[in-house]
């Protein structure tokens, strides 16, 4: 995968020149050299496995469970029901009620009376190796009397549906609703439909998908009198302290929660499990530290999915090509239960709808769904890569309907770099950026101009293979954050983040962070911000996370939000280190400190530059605390807490190029270049990976992964032989590059950059592929854009529009969309799921 390096250097005011430096990463020689600690590596004294028995039925009642022969299995110390814990396990915690009205079932650990999805946890079993409980699960009975399987959200939402609670009154979690009319942003959404001039509308479905991280999850449990350790492959472990706490009854001071290496998350790992409250309570009930690490197929089964939406959107414009009107209405499936923050996700993508562009009036509505599948909660993204889904592909649509080259229309509707700060018609304020700059650097690096008269040439000659060009211009809102905007939003928790530096003795630094690194480059960006701040060697600075005893103060990783908040704490952390510093360094330099300069680690008089003190000195004077200041402490630690007034806003422009076979409908991705402006650049090696994996996910969406039930509510695509994960040689070379537009919004003046990729990739690569279609009066292919489904739409089209589907068609560019907002022939977007 190819990085296109042409960019002005990054110098972010340090005195050493670490920010901006491609410097390979700290982590990775124990990652590499094998000396990991996983949480599956760990042993103890006396420690029990645990095996859990899943539910092999989607909606059913439990009418009786035995657990009595798996006790008489070899190895086998205890098996428990969900009966046995009713009383104290609680309740898998929803941190996120989006609405006052919002309906939360209830989700025990482990079922007591009904299952509600297959792979739901009904028992457990504990031994002395983890093959001899895994063994003994056979022996369990249970018996189930079926109930009817609910799958189908609009039908689901039916007055005479069948329920998947029977306590509740209906599959109905919540409605959530955004209008610009009546939150003052803009004007009633009705008067603008009414008067537009064009209309068109459309139906995109966001596919279910699976976090399929690299580690699958584990817990280990040590109890200790009234409360226990925790050892937990997550994202989130001052939240899972925290929630462990209130679920579990537990003091939350007598709760510790430790993330050791965690192989990978993209918000699957972003939870509190069934699986671990369930290893918890079983560690407590007999005394002993206790461990569950999943299958992969358990995996993929019941840990929670992503997306899995139906949006109808529908936008109005002005003849000319100016947008007015925005109109959208989802149907988001939260599946069985609600999980931590399964409301939220698609909440948070109701601000990004409108993305880049100026609309007069927005609405969006939003309903949540209960039906008999694994819950949703948040994947890499959150909300925002289905917002932004829907919106590039509608802006085709309507370019299509409008007879309009695409870029035109978005350059049209754009919001301008002179125009920043701009308030969005969804209310949210974008601080920065450059459109225009991100738009012109990828056209002239994917060679857009001869891209399109290469097109226009294979159509010409009528090619089997044709040639679609996909564009995405994107922002997103990251740095998931600021405390009020979450608290408006119902959200339980804040966005602030924590940070303490420790100056030792000798000079070096210890730097606790409260975000928890999965594989994002913490220890190595970290170290060059306070190398840079403070003027200290890089190799001088360790940094220590994911221990919520070592690291006590913290709201973890998710949401893009680790440098554009927790990165900050640390900048403010180091300048308060250096504040204390100067003061000492007056004291023992007999100056004033407006007279000292700072610079590469040594304050020095102004003038005099040979009478200096570094920072290594400094804090050895602080630590033999000899002759300090009057009243000074004999310390230069210091800590600090961040909360930003506002998100942050990356954006840029994705194309892509793809070549469609019409004859056996495989797509093969030519070219992808990406621009994009995350603001300042403190690790550009990092900033590059982060970018080549979105793309590798966004991609994946596009062609590969979906998470596929049958009519009985069976995960048919349960273990990587059916649930696609693409390779490194199913991807093409990446071209990448970067613009910047610093944040205002931090002294650092850096956005975000871990979803970037996956935001922007899916409807550049779908764009494409619908693009090499057009002649077909093909507007949709749904994901994924598999080659059946691409030759299915080709087939389709040519029967309802009457030309050949083997690419001997009357080539004209016909227009797909209809003013009154009605499909047309060829779209692929319903029924088939292959």
């Amino acid at each position: 995968m190819t990085t296109t390096e042409d960019r002005p250097e990054v110098a972010v005011g340090g005195p050493s020149g670490e920010i901006g430096q491609a410097r390979k990463r700290k982590e990775d020689a124990h990652l590499i050299t094998g000396r990991t600690t996983w949480t599956d590596n760990m042993t103890m004294p006396g420690m029990v496995h645990l095996a859990i028995l899943r539910s092999p039925m989607a909606h059913a009642r439990i009418t009786g469970i035995d657990v009595s022969a798996a006790l008489s299995r070899p190895g086998v110390l205890a098996a428990y029901n969900g009966r046995d814990f009713a009383d104290i396990q609680g309740s898998i915690p929803c941190a996120w009620p989006v609405t006052p009205e919002m309906v939360n079932p209830g989700h025990p650990s482990l079922a007591v009376e009904q299952v509600n999805h297959v792979g739901e946890a009904v028992a457990v079993v504990v031994a002395r190796d983890k093959a001899s409980a895994q063994d003994a699960l056979e022996a369990i009975d249970v018996d189930y009397e079926q109930l009817p399987v609910v799958l189908d959200m609009e039908r689901a939402l039916a007055p005479d549906a069948d329920l998947v609670h029977s306590h509740i009154e209906s599959n109905r979690s919540f409605t959530w609703i955004f209008d610009s009319g009546t939150a003052g942003t803009g004007a009633p959404i009705d008067d603008v439909l009414a008067q537009a001039e064009v209309t068109v509308s459309r139906r995109f479905l966001q596919q279910r998908l699976i976090p399929a991280f690299m580690e699958p999850r584990s817990t280990v449990v040590q109890p200790n009198g009234e409360g226990f350790t925790m050892w937990s492959s997550t994202q989130v472990p001052h939240i899972l302290r925290t929630m462990l706490a209130l679920t579990l009854n537990v003091p939350e001071h007598k709760v510790r929660v430790i993330a050791p290496d965690v192989g990978g998350g993209f918000g699957g790992k972003l939870q509190v499990t069934p699986e671990e409250v369930i290893t918890a309570l079983v560690a407590r009930k007999l005394g002993k530290p206790a461990k569950y690490t999943e299958s992969r197929s358990e995996s993929l089964m019941s840990g929670h999915h992503g997306r899995d939406q139906i949006q109808d959107i529908t936008i109005t414009a002005r003849r000319d090509g100016t947008v007015t009107g925005l109109d959208v209405h989802l149907y988001a499936d939260m599946g069985a239960y609600l999980r931590l923050v399964s409301p939220g996700v698609p909440v948070l993508g109701a601000f990004m709808f409108n993305s880049i562009y100026k609309f007069d009036a927005y609405r969006f509505v939003c309903e949540g769904v209960f039906t008999n599948k694994t819950p949703t909660d948040a994947y890499r993204g959150a909300g925002r890569p289905e917002a932004t889904f829907a919106i590039e592909r509608i802006m085709d649509e309507l370019a299509t309907e409008l007879g309009m080259d695409r870029m035109e229309l978005r350059r049209k509707n754009w919001i301008s770099h002179e125009e920043f700060p701009f308030t969005t018609v969804a209310g949210l304020t974008y601080d920065s950026g450059n459109y225009e700059a991100a738009t012109d650097r990828a056209l002239e690096l994917i060679g857009w101009d001869e891209l399109v008269a290469e097109q226009a040439e294979r159509r010409t000659r009528k090619d089997p293979v044709q040639l679609g060009l996909g564009i995405s211009t994107f922002t997103e809102m990251c740095g998931l954050a600021p405390s009020r905007v979450l608290g408006a939003l119902s959200y339980a928790a804040g966005g602030w983040e924590n940070a303490s530096i420790r100056m030792l003795a000798t000079g070096k630094v210890e730097v606790v962070t409260g975000v928890s690194p999965h594989g994002q480059g913490h220890e190595t960006a970290w170290s060059q911000i306070v190398a840079d701040r403070l003027g200290v060697p890089f190799e001088d600075v360790e940094v220590i996370h994911g221990d919520t005893q070592s690291s006590p103060k913290g709201l973890d990783t998710y949401g893009s939000r680790s440098l554009a908040v927790g990165g900050i704490a640390v900048v403010n952390a180091a300048d308060k280190v250096v504040a204390k510093a100067r003061r000492i360094a007056a004291h023992m330099l007999e100056a004033s400190e407006d007279d000292l300069e700072f610079a590469g680690g040594t304050f020095s008089v102004r003038g005099a530059p040979g009478n200096s003190k570094s920072m290594a000195e400094i804090a050895f004077a602080a630590f033999a605390a000899h002759d300090l200041p009057d009243g000074m402490e004999p310390s230069l630690d210091a800590d600090a807490t961040f909360d930003p007034e506002n998100f942050s806003f990356p954006h840029g422009t994705h194309l892509c190029a793809v070549e469609v076979d019409t004859e056996t409908g495989f797509s093969t991705i030519r070219k992808y270049t990406c621009v994009d402006d995350i603001g300042e650049v403190i690790n550009p090696l990092i900033v590059d990976g982060q970018v080549h994996g979105g793309l590798a996910q966004g991609i994946a969406q596009a062609l590969y992964e979906e998470a596929v039930y049958d009519d009985e509510g069976n995960l048919t695509t349960g273990s990587f032989v059916d649930y696609l994960v693409p390779s490194a040689a199913d991807l093409p070379s990446f071209t990448t590059d970067r613009t910047v537009s610093r944040a205002t919004s931090n002294p650092l003046g850096v956005k975000g950059v871990g979803e970037a990729g996956t935001i922007a990739s899916t409807p550049a690569v779908v764009n494409a592929i619908v693009d090499a279609l057009r002649p077909w009066g093909i507007n949709d292919v749904q994901m994924p854009c598999t080659p059946e489904r691409v030759w299915r739409a080709i087939h389709q089209g040519a029967e309802k529009s009457g030309r050949d589907p083997g690419g001997t068609v009357s080539w004209g560019g016909a227009s797909t969309s209809s003013s009154d907002g009605s499909g047309t022939a060829g779209s692929a977007a319903e029924g088939d799921q292959l």
